[in-house]
């Protein structure tokens, strides 16, 4: 796991399940998730995120590449950026995430990226 870098530790607590599967990004390499925030970082930055799941007190910390940006609210896509989960907690983000939104992911329900 990376320190966080300079801009601190962006605090990501995700409610309920359908904020979940908003957030989600199935078919990014290793999943993907959107968080909800005025900061913005360029495409390609590492940021440290601590992530928490509905129904759970447990924070995950997890470290991820921006991939996705939206600068400001657009519709109903609230701004924030997207980052690509990596290493070992990244996997298992991936995989609690999966479990949370069994049978959801392929919905074509509209998410705050696509």
């Amino acid at each position: 796991m990376m320190p966080p870098r300079a801009g601190g530790i962006i605090n990501n607590p995700i409610r309920d399940v359908h904020t979940l599967y908003q957030s989600y990004l199935p078919f990014v390499a290793g999943g993907g998730l959107f968080i909800q925030s005025s900061r913005t970082f360029p495409i390609g930055e590492e940021v440290f995120v601590v992530v928490t799941l509905p129904d759970t007190r447990e924070r995950v910390p997890v470290n991820g590449k921006v991939i996705w940006v939206t600068h400001r609210n657009q519709g109903s896509r609230p701004a924030g950026f997207a980052i690509q989960l990596s290493g070992d907690e990244g996997k298992r983000l991936k995989n609690e995430i999966e479990k949370l939104l069994a049978g959801q992911i392929n919905s074509d329900r509209q998410t705050f990226t696509l």
